[in-house]
């Protein structure tokens, strides 16, 4: 059951948390790998890790060069991309009054902007095969909001109906294109916090914990499967009962 032998994955944001683990995932899973993000040390170390079939690439994604060149790169590197997992992601945290116009141009543009770009590219491939899977990586603040992340909120909300309207177009030549809106994870951010601040959070997540990395790459590998085949412009919220959407 979910077995993506022979697969291949493109994956932005590689270098973070959740990244990491859905790189792991999925290689456990068969799959090749074509790792992205800004720090090549990191996606070196990871690539080494996790051995034959894995390329990395180091990708400006600010740059319409560079997102280009990504997929451009990435095609050539197994022949083709069977399943794009835009994962990367920022944030530029401000009050809404004091937002610099910088701040919300440079998380639009990495949040929202560069996923449109690299699945705009990727996607004529998947269009040509007649198959394809494309997963957008949103937040449970896109659905919910969070004071001080207007611009975060905001590109994360945006990719709901990019998803939803993708799918709708490509639905009929085999390619489906879902949503994960993972709620307050485990991850290296997090461990910042103190026990009394996480507590303050898990108090309202009914299933009284943090995620953790594995519950989105969990996700991900489902909706990557064949198993998934007739599951398109969906969101899965994986937030612990935190927001029941």
């Amino acid at each position: 059951m979910f077995d993506l032998t022979g697969k291949v994955v493109l994956l932005t944001g590689a270098t973070g948390g959740i990244g990491k683990s859905i790189a792991k995932k999925m290689k456990k899973k068969g799959a090749k790998l074509i790792l992205s993000g800004t720090r090549q040390n990191i996606l070196n170390e990871l690539s080494s890790e996790l051995g034959d079939d894995t390329k990395a690439i180091a990708t400006d994604l600010t740059s319409k060069e560079s997102v280009l060149s990504l997929a451009t790169q990435a095609e050539s590197s197994f022949g083709h991309i069977d399943i794009l997992i835009n994962n990367a992601g920022i944030t530029a945290d401000n009050l809404f009054l004091r937002m610099k116009d910088e701040e919300w141009e440079k998380v639009i543009n990495i949040n929202l902007s560069a996923c449109m770009r690299l699945t705009r590219q990727v996607i004529k491939g998947m269009l040509k095969r007649k198959s394809g899977r494309i997963i957008f990586i949103s937040s449970i603040v896109g659905f919910t909001g969070n004071p001080g992340q207007a611009n975060y909120a905001a590109s994360k909300s945006a990719l709901s109906g990019l998803t939803k309207s993708i799918a709708l177009e490509v639905a009929a030549r085999g390619i489906t294109c879902n949503l994960i809106a993972p709620g307050f994870i485990s991850t290296p951010m997090t461990d910042k916090l103190t026990d009394d601040q996480k507590n303050k959070i898990i108090v309202n997540i009914p299933a009284n914990r943090l995620g953790n990395a594995e519950d989105i790459s969990n996700g991900c590998i489902y909706l990557a499967s064949d198993e998934a085949s007739f599951i398109t412009g969906t969101t899965l919220h994986i937030n612990g009962g935190m927001s029941m959407i």
